[in-house]
């Protein structure tokens, strides 16, 4: 076994990601404080090839040598919008087909294991802010809720590393063949 060097990765340029087909995905960032975590968001956007992200409220926006520090080019890569008022944002997604998922600890959320995405749906996954979590007003908003099961003693990940674990559970459900 030897790792793999970046050109034996066979990595497709940000040309043709633009170009490429995207899972049918977007992420929605409700007024994330940390710019490192909007850079780890658009990094795991690409990686997955997740049609856009929607920045909105007080999360940053690129440029900025912070975002850049953990996205690593990937602001190149994927689109992605800024929208001052969070649930506004979410009002034009759902009159666009989209389903909005809450990615939040709520009265009526689901585990993510136990989700099950519907053929030929649009989903956006909403995450929040670091302390205060998705805003109320894009709860009211929310198609359904996920949140992920933990058995430790803290009530909460990582927003990065949240995003991280529910964008690869949701590639896992659709067909990949077309974007390989």
């Amino acid at each position: 076994m030897k790792k793999l060097k970046l050109e034996e990765l066979g990595r497709i340029s940000v040309d043709e990601f633009k170009g490429a087909e995207k899972i049918p995905v977007c992420i929605l960032l409700d007024n994330v404080r940390s710019l490192h975590n909007v850079g780890s968001a658009f990094r795991t956007a690409d990686s997955f090839r997740i049609e856009k992200i929607y920045l909105t409220g007080i999360t940053g926006t690129p440029p900025h040598r912070e975002i850049h520090k953990t996205a690593l080019g990937a602001t190149e890569s994927v689109a992605w919008e800024y929208a001052e008022h969070p649930a506004e944002a979410v009002q034009k997604l759902k009159s666009d087909g989209y389903k909005i998922v809450i990615v939040e600890q709520t009265t009526d959320s689901i585990p993510l294991n136990t989700f099950s995405s519907e053929p030929n749906q649009k989903y956006c996954l909403v995450f929040g802010n670091e302390v205060n979590g998705v805003s109320d007003e894009v709860i009211a908003l929310g198609d359904l809720a996920l949140e992920i099961p933990q058995i430790g003693t803290k009530h909460s990940l990582n927003i990065s590393v949240c995003l991280g674990i529910v964008v690869w559970e949701l590639f896992k459900q659709f067909d990949d063949s077309a974007i390989r």
